[in-house]
Parts: C-alpha cells; structure tokens; sequence
C-alpha cells in the first residue's frame, strides 16, 4: 500500500495528538546548535566535522517524540542529532562530543557526529558507524529480538515496541538496506525503514542511486512491506505520515518503510560548498525549509507569536549553557584510548547478556577423560545443544543451518530438538547474517551466526569490523558479544573460494577474540568460554579437523571451559620450539618425533600466549612457526617479531616460518600437498634448525 498524502492532511485525532510546542522548541534548538557550530566551532577549529541537520531536523523531531516504547530502539546516521534531541538527550552531551571532549559518546574517540545513547528507562539510539547503509542490518537484528523476548520468552513489555532505522536516498542503493528488507519483511518484524530523501547522496542525485530516484515508488510490488511516501517538510503530512507509519509497525507487528522528501539546506558536510547545485536548485530548497512551515502551522493558530519568540529565545539561551557546559569539559587523557578494547572489568550500559542480570555457570578447566572419543564435529554440535538447553538468550543463525544441519553437519537435529525460533536459516546475504546478529546482541541476546565457508566472511567485513570495535569506540557504553562460528582452510582438497584461512584479518580487526582449535576437547572448551563470554568471538573450526581422527578426544563434560590466551604444550622438550595452531598441530607432532621439541599448539591467537612462547625460546634457542596461512604478513610474522624483539640474545639460531607460500589455495590434491606445509617439510626444516 502506497499512501501519498496531500499536504492538507487533517492533524491526528487529539487522542495522539502532537506537542507542536515542544517540536517548535526542539527544532529550534536544533538550529541553534547547527548555527553555532557553523559560525563558531568550526571557523574556530574547535570541531573537525560537522554535518548540518537543517531541513531534516523537523521531520527527525516528530519521528523521535513517537518513540515512547520502553526497549524501541533507533539507529539513525551522521544527520540524525534531531531525533537524539527528541529521545532527550542533552544538548551539552552532543556539542562535547561534536568537540571531542572527555566523555560523551566516544570519550573522543569517535567523530562527534556519531551517535550513541543506551536508554534503559525508554528508546536507545544503537551506536551509528560512519560507514553509510551500515545502520540497516543491526537495526533488523533488534526488530527480530523484540519479536524473540515477546514470542518466545513471554516478555509482554517487548510486545509493541519497534526498531526504526533512519537512512537517506543514497543509502538505500547498499547491501546491508536490501539485506535488512529481505529480513524485514520475510519475517514480518516490526521495523520502521525511515528514508530521508534530499535528492542527493553528497553530490550524487537520487536518480544515480535508484530509478526515477523514488525508493518508495520502486518497492510498490515488494511484498510484506507497507509503503508511506510524502513531503517531510510540511508539518501535518509529515507528522500524520510519521504516526500513521509507527502505528502500524507497533500494532501489525509488521515492517513499513516511510519515505519523507526534504531539501538539505546545507551541504553534505560544512567543508561542502554545493558547487553542483545550481542557483535555482539552491533557491527551490530554501523554499521548502520546514522551520517557516512550522511557523505558519502554528502561529497564532496553536502559538501565539511572543510564545513563539519565547521558544526561540529559550533555545538560544539553551545552546550557549551548552556550550559552556561542554567547553568546561576537558580533553580525555591520551592513555586512555587503551581501555575498552575488550571487556576489562567494567560492565557496558548495554549489549550481550550481562547486563541483562546473566551468571555464568561454574566451570573447571579440568577433562572428563573417560568415555567414547568423538569428532570435532560432534563435539562442537554437543556444546551448541547444551548451552541452547540451558541459556534461552542462545541463538544459532545461518545459511543452511536449520533441518540441513549445516553444510559440515555441526548443527544437525539442532533446529528439531529446540525449536526454528533458536536455530534457524537465513537469507544468503553475510552482512545480513553478521549485522542481524549484532542487533541481536545489542539487545541482550547471545547469537551464534555460522559463516559457511571463510572466505564467504568477506561480503560482512564492515559489519565484523564495526562490531568488534562497538564497545571501544562508544567508551563501554555498548557491546556486541557475538561467537561467529567459520569453518575454514583444506579438506580432501583445497580451492580459492573455500579453503581460505587468513585467520590474521581478524586479529588486525580490533576488539575480536579469536578461537582456532585443533581438537574436538579444545573445541568445547574454547567454544563454551566464547558463549558464556562478553567480547566477541571468531570461532575457526578447521574443516581438516572436524572429523580427522587426531582431533577426536573424549567429550570433556558440560562445565568444562579453557581460558583465552592460554597454549597447550603437546610436547616437551629442550633443543627447538615448535610454534602451531589448528589442522599443522598433528603434522608437527609427527614431524618431531625423535627431536627434543617443544610444541606449542596456541589454541587463540587473540589473545596468543607470548609468556609461554617466549619461556619456551628462551630454554630451547630456537623458534618455528608452522602455520598454513601464506607467509607474507601471517600471523607468524608477529609471533616472530615479539621473539625476536623480547628474546634475541636466547637465540641460538634464526626465527623460522614454514607457511603457505603466497598464493590461494590451489584444488588438485597434488598441488595442494606442495604448498601447505607437509611432515616431510617440517621435519627437514627442524633439521636445519637444529644444524645451525
């Protein structure tokens, strides 16, 4: 359904009738604020960036005065300071940061203009990222845990409320958009998509980003979606619109998207001058601004013209205390920027399942060594079910993942035993997968998405990299603790697209932890550690080991947990130290046998256990790092580094790599078995070593 509104659309009924006063007073406001970055802060060099909200800032405000439920939830952009005013912020908060003053949202960490706000009396703002079209996919995964706490939980105070997601024309030609659409709407959750349309993506029209430049217009076949199209700068339309759509979302429990046209006043960014505007284009905008439509609509028929004057006044007198409240804060400590990289101790205000009142079972680092030995495969499928059986904020979501049980079989009867609700299928879309899972973490809840293959992790980089850094970069006021299960490196045979492993991306990807065990016990250990954790975890399942006989080991028992940062020593000895991770721990165990070597399996490699590393060098003399990654730029490279940064006078030889060489994993078994290092290679190259 299309519905385009006249701009003499009647107000709303006086049942749900609008605060015209505290609008006028917020738009104003928000003014007020743009104007003085514009003419002070930013001539002045006391701000770096600054993106003006006028013409977006009525509309904005409206949206977020209808945004009264208790766990709705927004995530709007770089222009969205408007709605952060209506879901009451404070206007001192938003100018520190836009200064980069201690505290705020980043702790100056952050560009000011992106925005974050854990609520937990009404509508949080969810941490915004820079990266455009980024906001849409966590916004969906939000939506869905709504439906999860009300549906499955039997939590009715999550029963009417919404996800609203805010983004503009050019936005909606990305991935993640089309990604949370295809979520919206084939599971029916109640998402607002709020589309503000000023005709150009900075200096790109709307017609570059979409045909004919109307989104709303071109998803009138799309079903599953209520559609809502109109002028966002005249103020009954826009605010019948506004109220007409988030109504439907809370009540159908149904997605709608809104589209509201209206003029950027200003450019892109302050450094923007328009050049590819022309004078008439530029002149028609002003026309369409919305503060003198406001005016109109209100004085004197709702606002006598002193009370409008007084609002003004009132905002002005605001901004300036604002300012000196926020001038009066000082800068953040520069050593500062080290903390909350993971979590460290202090709680986050929202995210993961702490906050929420979780506690951790007990665990003990102790094996059950009885019993039958079994696969990694069935090893990992054991721990999944058992933390799903004893945690409901458990989620399991993936390609594949549900009555399939997933293209390696880890989740097989997991979906008939507890329920499509927990373990369930998700359209072929990774940013949906990882972004969806972020939302839901946010939320509260413990999502557990599987990516296929490795390199099927690239299309979600920018959702994994905003993820791992939520907490840092929002100062611990967010967090995201997801557990990515991805299966990786060579089988019977290898192939670019499917035998990657390149571990190393993730460690370079700051705030991740990152799992790669070699055996089905370190398997469920590392794995109930990630699941009960607060940081988020890759967890690299190695497609050799998941069913190799090496790895097979008894089930260790449900409490049983291995810390991070921890390796285990697979053998003792005085002459070599053998440095491995994942499916090279039983070929270097092999290849060593007759040699005094001290082998290493690090089991994380963030964090990766320097201490023991470095003790282990420091008896033997000598140093290899196997691992099947390629060479240049692996994470051998750093292991190497640290030993001989912290370790070189205990060398009696040079650090070695044995590695992939630099290229992609090859098909044909022959020429895989020449470049992943082989027992016959290392064994000759603890040869050399030893020879030195």
């Amino acid at each position: 359904m299309l519905q385009a509104l006249s701009k003499q659309a009647p107000d709303p009924s006086p049942a749900t009738a609008i605060e015209w006063e505290k609008v006028a007073y917020l738009t104003l406001l928000s003014r007020e604020l743009d104007h003085l970055e514009e003419t002070e802060l930013i001539p002045g060099k006391q701000m770096l960036y600054q993106f003006s909200a006028r013409g977006h800032d009525m509309a904005q405000i409206l949206l977020g005065l209808q945004l009264t439920g208790r766990h709705d939830a927004a995530s709007g952009y770089y222009r969205s300071r408007p709605l952060l005013l209506a879901l009451g912020v404070d206007p001192a908060e938003a100018l520190g940061s836009a200064l980069g003053r201690a505290g705020g949202y980043s702790n100056g960490r952050d560009i000011g203009v992106v925005f974050n706000y854990p609520n937990p009396h009404g509508a949080s703002a969810l941490p915004m990222s820079g990266g455009v079209g980024a906001q849409y996919t966590p916004s969906a995964g939000w939506a869905q845990a709504l439906t999860y706490y009300a549906d499955q939980l039997g939590r009715l105070d999550y029963a009417s409320d919404i996800a609203v997601v805010l983004g503009g024309d050019g936005s909606v030609a990305s991935n993640g958009f089309w990604s949370a659409l295809t979520i919206a709407t084939t599971q029916q959750l109640p998402m607002l998509f709020y589309i503000e349309d000023n005709g150009y993506g900075i200096s790109v029209p709307s017609t570059t980003q979409t045909p004919g430049g109307n989104i709303a217009a071109n998803l009138a076949g799309w079903q599953g979606l209520t559609l809502y199209d109109g002028d966002g700068t005249s103020p009954p339309e826009a605010a019948h619109l506004i109220q007409t759509a988030v109504q439907h979302v809370r009540e159908r429990r149904a997605p709608a998207l809104l589209r509201l046209t209206v003029p950027r006043l200003q450019g892109h960014s302050f450094q923007d001058t328009q050049g590819y505007k022309d004078a008439d284009t530029l002149q028609k905008e002003w026309q369409r601004d919305p503060l003198p439509k406001l005016k109109a609509h209100l004085v004197p028929h709702v606002l006598s013209e002193s009370a409008w004057q007084a609002l003004a006044d009132r905002a002005l007198a605001d901004v300036k205390r604002a300012r000196t409240q926020a001038e009066a804060r000082p800068l953040a400590e520069p050593e500062s920027v080290l903390q909350h990289r993971f979590h460290d101790g202090d709680l986050q205000k929202m995210g993961g399942q702490y906050p929420q009142g979780y506690v951790a079972p007990p665990t003990t680092q102790h094996a059950q060594t009885g019993g039958q030995r079994i696969n990694m495969v069935t090893a990992i499928r054991k721990t999944l079910d058992h933390e799903l059986s004893i945690n409901d904020r458990v989620v399991l979501l993936g390609e594949d993942i549900g009555p399939k049980g997933g293209v390696h079989a880890v989740t097989l009867g997991l979906q008939q035993k507890h329920g499509a609700s927990r373990v369930f299928d998700t359209s072929l879309s990774e940013e949906g997968i990882i972004g969806r899972s972020v939302g839901m973490a946010l939320a509260g809840l413990v999502p557990v998405p599987e990516i296929q293959f490795r390199k099927y992790a690239e299309p979600a980089t920018e959702q994994l990299n905003d993820c791992g850094t939520i907490r840092w970069r929002t100062h611990n006021r967010f967090a995201a603790p997801i557990v990515v299960r991805i299966p990786g490196g060579f089988f019977k045979c290898g192939d670019p697209s499917h035998s990657q492993t390149n571990e190393v991306a993730f460690i370079h990807q700051p705030g991740w932890k990152v799992a790669v065990p070699s055996n089905a016990a370190d398997a469920v250990g590392l794995l109930r550690s990630a699941l009960r954790g607060n940081d988020p975890v890759i967890f690299f399942e190695h497609r050799a080991m998941l069913d190799h006989s090496w790895a097979r080991r008894p089930y260790p028992g449900d409490d049983y947990a291995l810390p991070f940062g921890q390796a285990h020593r697979c053998r003792e000895g005085e002459d070599i130290t053998i440095v491995t991770w994942g499916a090279m721990v039983p070929r270097c165990e092999e290849a060593a046998e007759g040699y005094g070597a001290d082998i290493l399996d690090l089991r994380t490699l963030m964090p990766w256990d320097r201490d023991a590393v470095l003790a282990s060098v420091r008896k033997t003399g000598r140093c290899l790092i196997v691992h099947e990654d390629l060479g240049t730029a692996g994470f051998g490279a750093e292991i190497a580094a640290v030993v001989a940064d912290e370790a070189f006078m205990a060398l009696d030889a040079p650090v070695s790599r044995l590695t992939m060489p630099d290229v992609p994993s090859p098909h044909t078994p022959a020429l895989l078995d020449w470049v992943v290092p082989s027992v016959p290679r290392i064994r000759k190259k603890i040869a050399e070593l030893l020879g030195f």
